[in-house]
Parts: C-alpha cells; structure tokens; sequence
C-alpha cells in the first residue's frame, strides 16, 4: 500500500502533518469518500427512509437497504435480513442480553467470557446473569496475554449457554483463536458472540466459515461516521428477539390495545435511524475493499510488530503481550512514569496515545498494573511515526528522571 498517497485521502492527517495519532482503537479518522458521502447525504438526500412513497425519499431508502446488504457480504453473512443497524457494538451487546438472553437463561445457567473483555462485552452479561441468578464465569489468559484454550475447555460446560469473546483485544491487540473457541461452544450446545469492535477494521471477518450464533461491530472504528453499529445474528434467533425499544416503524399493524411487530430486521430498530451514519459506513466499506483487507491486515501487523520490536529495545519499557504481534495496537509503560503524565508529556510533543484502563478494567489487574499506555495504528501510519514516538519515549524517560 502507498501510504503516503492514503494519508493524502484523509483531511486531518493533511491539515496537521506534525500531529501522530496513535489512538485509532478509540476511534479512527475519516476519510474524505466518508465525509463527502455524509455531505450528499444532507445537501441531496436529507429525506426519512421506510415511510414515504415519493421518489426522492424512495431513493433514500434504496441507499439505505443497499449498506445492509453491503455489511452482509462485507462479513460473508447469508442473508442481509440479519443485519441490524444499532448505535454501536455497545448497544448490539445490550440488545443481544436485553432482547433476547433476558428471556431464555435460567437459574443456574452459565455465560463465558475472558477476562480480557471491553466492558462492553463484561458489563451486560454481568447484569443478566443477576437479575436471571445465572452464572458468570471467566476464561483465563496466559503469560504473554493470548487466551488460554484450556482454560476454555474447563469453563465451558453442559450449562454454559453462552460464550461471549472479543476477537481481538483493545487492550494488548491479541487475536483470539475463534475457530476453536466456538467450536468447544458448539460441542457443548452453547451459542457464541463475537465482539468484533477491534477486529473489522484490520480483519476479514467470515460468518459462514465461523458460524456465530451473533456478532457486534462499530462503524466509527473502520472510518465509519459515530453512532453507527451492527448486530449480525443467526435469523431463528432474531426472530425469536424482543424488541427492546418501541416506537415507529418496526410496527406491521396497531390498535388501542396490541400491537404486531414487522418481520427481522425492522422490528429491532424503532425510530427513526441513523441514516447518515449508515450512508457514511457503505463508504467506508467501499473504501476498505478498494484497499483489501488482507492488505491492511498485514500492513496494520507489520507496523504493530516494528514498535514492539523498538519498544523492546528501551530500558525501563515494558510491553504487554505476545512476541509476536497480530494487529497494530501495543500496550506499554514507563518505569517510575505514570501512563498519564507519559500521554500528557507525548501530547505537548503531538503525539496522541491513549492511557487508562481501556474500559478492560479486569484485564488491567490480571497485568498486575492500574494503567498502561496504548499506541494503536492504522494503515494510514508509518514507521517514521513510530520512530518519533520512540525517540520522544527516550527523551521523556530523561525529563523524569532528571538528567
């Protein structure tokens, strides 16, 4: 990939040259297909969709459906009749726990996740199994922060009926072994979600060689405008899902007392939708197969592998997982530096980093640390940023400690 040629795609990487961000884990930059799509949107397409007969509205609509059947091939989904739109990976997990689990754990019952989770994909399942008196229960990581298979094959059993595992950590940007994973699910009868937050970006994601029973993703983590997401699931159990809003449009028929509900997926998104974040998340699908995935997959890894490997090299640097690096997002601290003084001493020098607990709180503790740092890259950044993160690493360290 021409990476000088793709930054020139992208306004705020032209209009501050100086500026790195490392912070795309949170949220990446947009480019300017992205922008220009929502732009059109607004000044020729500003009209609601599913509820008018004329024309222009109609068109609308047509743009809108088409992105739902752009997602579903943009994952090797079946049928576009399992794609929801929803506000993000947060709320396809809260719908998924809500809608339907809410009604089909019992007492007893056991949901799995690792203890490497976004609380996105803790925080729900920690909820549902209260209120239902089910049980939650952890797999463990090993050493070097990949999980721990054995681990699964324990905790997995004849009660689990879910498992619930990121395929890619936000925190340490290990990958999980999912073929695996859902495959000692399956055998004992369990269903499996797949949080993908971290994974669509840099990841081909194939839901007919998996085989989830359900999947989350955000937009605005692969170029998409924010407030846009998609809920994937198998159609028996969309069917089978409560809607947890209520409101226009996902109504067949209504009388003073009932109400029918429309066939998936429209009875799962009531009101009216994010119209322009899903005419901006097409964009951004088209923008990333016009590069490859395979092509950003290496490239994101390649470049995740080379700051580890400088990193490394640093006295009183240590860096949180695997040897041998899967994405571009790398985990790190400073001796005797807190990883929020570090972002702040990084910030005055332009560099944007992201330091905290990564909304992996439990992750965070497993690392016997209250923090770290995290520099995660995209396919629009380089060595070169790399290496003045690295040489501003090595001026820091004199900073603090007074020499």
């Amino acid at each position: 990939m021409d990476n000088q040629k793709i930054r020139a795609d992208f306004p705020m990487l032209i209009k501050h040259p100086k500026f790195i961000y490392f912070d795309n884990a949170a949220t990446t930059q947009k480019p300017q297909s992205v922008i220009n799509a929502v732009t059109n949107y607004y000044e020729n397409n500003n009209f609601n969709v599913h509820r008018s007969v004329y024309s222009a509205a109609e068109k609308t609509t047509k743009m809108f459906e088409d992105c739902r059947i752009k997602v579903a091939k943009f994952i090797n989904a079946k049928d576009s009749k399992s794609i929801v739109f929803t506000a993000g990976t947060t709320q396809s997990i809260n719908k998924i726990a809500n809608g339907y689990y809410k009604y089909n754990l019992k007492k007893d019952d056991e949901i799995v996740v690792s203890i490497a989770e976004h609380h996105s994909n803790l925080l729900p399942w920690q909820n549902i199994a209260k209120q239902n008196s089910a049980k939650l229960k952890f797999i463990d990581i090993n050493q070097d922060g990949t999980l721990n298979l054995e681990s699964a094959k324990k905790v997995i059993n004849a009660k689990t009926k879910l498992v619930a595992i990121t395929a890619v950590s936000n925190v340490i940007g290990t990958t999980n072994n999912l073929e695996a994973l859902i495959k000692i699910a399956h055998q004992k009868n369990a269903d499996f979600l797949i949080d993908a937050a971290q994974a669509t970006p840099e990841i081909k994601i194939n839901i007919q060689a998996l085989q989830p029973e359900w999947l989350a993703f955000s937009g605005h983590k692969m170029l998409a405008p924010t407030g846009i997401g998609i809920l994937y699931g198998k159609k028996e159990l969309l069917e089978q899902m409560h809607p947890t809003q209520l409101g226009g449009e996902m109504i067949e028929h209504v009388d003073k007392d009932n109400f029918k509900a429309k066939d998936i997926p429209y009875r799962l998104e009531a009101g009216t939708p994010n119209i322009e974040g899903v005419i901006g998340l097409s964009a951004a699908i088209d923008y990333l197969q016009s590069l490859g995935m395979h092509n950003i997959e290496k490239y994101c890894q390649n470049l995740g592998q080379y700051l580890y490997d400088q990193l490394t090299k640093i006295n009183g640097v240590t860096v949180y997982g695997p040897k041998k690096r899967q994405t571009g997002i790398v985990s790190f601290n400073v001796d005797n530096i807190h990883p929020h003084d570090a972002a702040t001493y990084l910030d005055f020098n332009h560099i944007a980093v992201r330091a905290g607990q990564h909304c992996a709180e439990p992750l965070t503790h497993k690392l016997g640390v209250n923090a770290t740092l995290r520099a995660s890259m995209y396919f629009y950044n380089n060595k070169s940023e790399c290496d003045e993160l690295i040489q501003q690493i090595i001026e820091m360290r004199s900073f603090f400690n007074g020499n």
